[in-house]
C-alpha cells in the first residue's frame, strides 16, 4: 500500500463497557508448548495530557480504568515514568528518535507551532529502524511532528498512517478551525464517529491485517488524543459542546486562543474528563481483546504511557505542577509495560524511565541497535523489566517558558524556574516543598553544573516554541491548500 492508507474496512460498533472488559479480557498464560516469536510485535499506546494519577491503578478515585489496571496487573507498573518534555510534540520527537529532542530542530518547538517545522525525513526513527529489521509499521492517531508536503509519518518510517497531523481535533467533527485534520495516509478524509472510537477501530483493522502475515513482526503506534482538549465526552453533552465550538469559528480571521477553536478555557468539567478517560480505557480494551482473539497476545509487547503530565482536570498527586511545567506533575507520567516472558505480573519499578528509552529497548529486542550516526540518549529497559538493578543515571529537561531547567539523579532533583533555584529530595518530598539548596550546597552545585554541561551540547533557537497558529498558518502547515 504505497500511499499508506488503511484500506480494509470492518463494521465495528462503539466501545465495549469497561467493566465488562475487565472480566472478559483473556488472561496472559502462554499456550502450552508454544514458543514465542524471535522478534516480538510492539503495541505502543500513548495518551495525550494524561496525568500521573489519572488511572485508578495510580490513584484516581472518581472513576475506574479497569482495562489499564488489568494491564498493570499483568505486567510492570513504573512509579517513576517520565516524559521527555512537558508538552506533546517535543516528547514525540524524543520518543521516535530515541534522543533528547533538543538535538533536533523540530524538538526545539515546545510544541510545534510554526509552519515549515517538522521532523526531517532523513533522521532515523523507531519505525524506520524497525523496518530495516523486517517489521511492518503503522501509526494510528496523533502525529504532531510536522505537516505536508515536507513532513509526515510516511516520510519518517511508517508504512501506514490513519489519524490527525496536528496537536488535537474536535472529537466529533475531527476539525480544527473548520478544517478537517483527519488523514488516511496522505489523503485528507472525513468520517463520522467519536474520535477515540475511530482510533480503536483502525487499530483493530491494522491487527487483522497483520494476522494475515503471521511471520512478519509489526509495530503499531496507537496515539490517542484523549484526554487532550476540546473537553468532549462521547455523549449528548459532548456533541452539544462540539456544536458550540463549531459555531464560534466561521468568519474568524485571526482567532484568539481560548475564544475560538478547540482550545476552550470555558469548557470542560470533571464528569466530562472522566468520560474521555474511561472511553479511552474501554477502547484500549477492545484493541487488546482483538489482539488476544487473533492469537498474537503472547508475541506482543504492550506499552502504555502519556506524552506529558496532566492538565487542568488531571489528578497528579502526590506531585505539584501540570503540563508545561518541570515540576514533577508536568513530566511524571503513568507507564505500564506488559512483556510476555520478561515482566513479572503485578511487578512495579522505581527506576526512572524516559520516553526516549523505548527506541533502544525495542531495537535491542528486534536484534538491532540505534543508527551509529544518531546514537540514542536512552537506555535499554530490558534489565529493569526483568526486575534487575540498573545503574544510576542523570536525566535532564529544559522548557522555554519561565526558563525552566531540571536534573534528576537518584533521589535528588535540581530545578530552576525563572530566577529561582531549588534542590529537592523527590523521594522523601514528592511535593517539592523543602528546598535543600543551602543544606546541600555541594550537590546543588554539582547538578546545576551537570545541566550546564548537558545544555551546551544541545541546540538552541530563540525563535522556537511559538504556541499560536492562525487559520492561514494551519492551512499551510497541514497541507489543506495543497
Amino acid at each position: 500500500m504505497s500511499d499508506g492508507r488503511f484500506t480494509r474496512r470492518t463494521a465495528l460498533g462503539g466501545a465495549l463497557g469497561t467493566m465488562a472488559l475487565a472480566v472478559t479480557l483473556p488472561g496472559c498464560a502462554r499456550q502450552e508448548g508454544r514458543e514465542p516469536r524471535a522478534k516480538p510485535n510492539f503495541l505502543f499506546i500513548m495518551a495525550d495530557d494524561l496525568g500521573y494519577a489519572d488511572l485508578s491503578c495510580y490513584g484516581r478515585q472518581e472513576y475506574q480504568t479497569p482495562v489499564l489496571d488489568r494491564l498493570a496487573a499483568e505486567g510492570m507498573q513504573f512509579l517513576d515514568g517520565y516524559a521527555n518534555s512537558a508538552v506533546c510534540s517535543a516528547t514525540r520527537v524524543g520518543l521516535i528518535t530515541g534522543r533528547y529532542q533538543y538535538r533536533i530542530e523540530a524538538g526545539l518547538e515546545e510544541p510545534i507551532g510554526r509552519p515549515g517545522i517538522g521532523l526531517e525525513p532523513e533522521h532515523p526513527t523507531l519505525p524506520s529502524l524497525l523496518k530495516e529489521q523486517g517489521y511492518h509499521t503503522g501509526l494510528v492517531g496523533k502525529w504532531h511532528l510536522g505537516g505536508l508536503p515536507d513532513f509526515g509519518p510516511l516520510k519518517s518510517g511508517y508504512d501506514e498512517f490513519w489519524g490527525n497531523r496536528g496537536g488535537g481535533v474536535d472529537y466529533f467533527t475531527h476539525e480544527v478551525f473548520g478544517q478537517s485534520d483527519l488523514w488516511d495516509g496522505e489523503v485528507q478524509i472525513e468520517e463520522v464517529g467519536y474520535y477515540t472510537d475511530l482510533l480503536a477501530n483502525r487499530s483493530i483493522e491494522y491487527l487483522e491485517a497483520r494476522a494475515a502475515e503471521p511471520d512478519k513482526p509489526w509495530l503499531l503506534s496507537l496515539h490517542f488524543t484523549a484526554a487532550h482538549w476540546p473537553w468532549e465526552a462521547n455523549n449528548e453533552k459532548g456533541r452539544a459542546e462540539s456544536a458550540r465550538i463549531a459555531a464560534q469559528e466561521p468568519g474568524v480571521d485571526e482567532p484568539e486562543w481560548g475564544h475560538s477553536g478547540i482550545l476552550h478555557y470555558d469548557g470542560g468539567d470533571m464528569e466530562t474528563y472522566a468520560g474521555m478517560v474511561t472511553s479511552m480505557d474501554g477502547n484500549i480494551g477492545r484493541v487488546l481483546e482483538r489482539l488476544a482473539e487473533l492469537g498474537m497476545e503472547e508475541d506482543t509487547v504492550v506499552v502504555f504511557t502519556s506524552d506529558n503530565g496532566g492538565e487542568r482536570f488531571s489528578y497528579n498527586w502526590p506531585f505539584t505542577g501540570i503540563k508545561t511545567e518541570l515540576l514533577e506533575g508536568g513530566i511524571r507520567v503513568p507507564l505500564i509495560v506488559k512483556w510476555p516472558g520478561l515482566t513479572e505480573p503485578g511487578s512495579t519499578s522505581t527506576t526512572p524511565a524516559l520516553s526516549m528509552d523505548f527506541l533502544p529497548t525495542f531495537l535491542a529486542a528486534a536484534g538491532s541497535a540505534p543508527h551509529p550516526d544518531y546514537p540514542s540518549d536512552g537506555m535499554d529497559l530490558a534489565p529493569t523489566l526483568r526486575g534487575e538493578e540498573t545503574p544510576e543515571r542523570t536525566l535532564f529537561w529544559r522548557f522555554w517558558s519561565k526558563d525552566q531547567k531540571a536534573v534528576r539523579r537518584g533521589q535528588y532533583k535540581y530545578l530552576k524556574i525563572n530566577d529561582n533555584e531549588y534542590l529537592f529530595d523527590i523521594v522523601a518530598d514528592p511535593l517539592e516543598r523543602g528546598n535543600l539548596k543551602d543544606r546541600m550546597p555541594g550537590l546543588f552545585a554539582e547538578l546545576k553544573a551537570a545541566h550546564e554541561a548537558w545544555n551546551a551540547d544541545m541546540l538552541t533557537d530563540p525563535n522556537a516554541a511559538s504556541f499560536g497558529w492562525t487559520p492561514t498558518q494551519l492551512a499551510d502547515h497541514y497541507g489543506w491548500n495543497d
